[in-house]
């Protein structure tokens, strides 16, 4: 009977040994929801992602993506919030601008920005605005002086298509026709080629990644008019930084205050995120595996061949953005009302 129970004994705390030596993702599948439609700039980056991530996962498990799109990003971002178990098998792909709807409690708001667990960031994503070239649009101070103002499309008052071109009107002086609503970039896109709508504002990166952008720089379809970020960017020389028209135009204080916050969704870049409650265990190996991930040289040069731009920030350089810039202050957050609308 001795020997029994020791045999017993013995296979549990091999089985336990075992069971220890065994990494938790192996065998597993890792969800990425993907907060916009398939083929969108934000969907590529973390297709690049998944493509290169399992092997730097102990266990290499596999990876999928779920593209859940509508209202610029809020829905997937809900959904990865409090749908998502907290299990370390699902994240999620957000648009860097949502703490906007939270500034200014938006009820749609399901989530709090700073609750998220962040585990890295891609690419910076200084914006821009392109204008058709057939317009008399040539720069900000056409825009300035026009009678009409011209029409830029956008999907939701968090995409930079929107509070963009609004903030524009804060700190210049613009006008412009924002017309809402569109499900994707994209959609966007094919407007201004039918003539719906002649401009847009959205990430220089994306302006640089993919058609129809190469064709519309080829054919010089359209201009550039201003691109946000301390340094101008080499392949937009003589475009101004959003920074030198302020000087320009003499913006007052107040508005720059009102720049700095939502400019700060440019260094939120293409953000993925963990919903609150995973175990500290298993963001640690996500974050790790995601930082060897993006300095992979093999996810660097297909970066490269798919002129994607890579400049990663870290999960805690996130998680410390998150937090200030929900600090702030009731002035700045009436200021946001008024950008995107009450």
């Amino acid at each position: 009977m001795r020997r029994v129970v020791a045999f017993f004994l013995f296979s549990l705390v091999g089985l336990a040994e075992a069971n220890a030596q065994t990494p938790f993702y192996q065998g597993k599948t890792i969800t990425i929801i993907v907060s916009t439609k398939a083929g969108d700039v934000y969907d590529l980056y973390p297709r690049l992602v998944a493509e290169f991530m399992p092997k730097h996962i102990p266990g290499s498990p596999n990876i999928i993506i779920q593209n859940v799109p509508g209202a610029a990003g809020l829905i997937g971002t809900n959904q990865i919030y409090n749908v998502a178990k907290p299990d370390g098998l699902t994240f999620g792909a957000t648009y860097p601008a949502l703490y906007f709807e939270q500034l200014v409690k938006r009820p749609e708001v399901k989530f709090d920005w700073t609750k998220f667990i962040w585990i890295g960031s891609t690419i910076n994503s200084n914006s821009l605005m392109y204008m058709r070239a057939d317009t008399p649009y040539k720069a900000i101070e056409d825009v300035r002086t026009a009678s009409t103002p011209p029409k830029c499309g956008a999907t939701g008052v968090t995409s930079s298509a929107y509070y963009m071109p609004k903030l524009l009107e804060e700190a210049f002086g613009t006008k412009f026709d924002v017309v809402s609503g569109y499900v994707a970039g994209q959609d966007i896109d094919l407007a201004v080629e039918r003539g719906e709508v002649q401009c847009r504002a959205f990430t220089i990166n994306a302006f640089f990644a993919r058609e129809p952008f190469i064709t519309w720089r080829k054919k010089n379809f359209v201009n550039v008019l201003y691109q946000t970020g301390n340094k101008r960017d080499e392949r937009l020389k003589n475009v101004p930084l959003f920074n030198e028209l302020m000087d320009k135009y003499k913006t007052s204080e107040e508005t720059r205050q009102l720049a700095k916050v939502v400019l700060a969704s440019d260094e939120f870049g293409r953000p993925l995120v963990f919903p609150p409650g995973v175990p500290a265990d298993r963001v640690k190996i996500i974050r790790d595996a995601f930082n060897k991930t993006i300095n992979d040289p093999a996810l660097l040069a297909e970066a490269k061949r798919r002129q994607l731009d890579i400049d990663p920030a870290t999960g805690e350089q996130l998680d410390a953005l998150a937090k200030e810039v929900m600090k702030a202050t009731p002035e700045i957050v009436e200021k946001v009302k008024t950008l995107i609308g009450k």
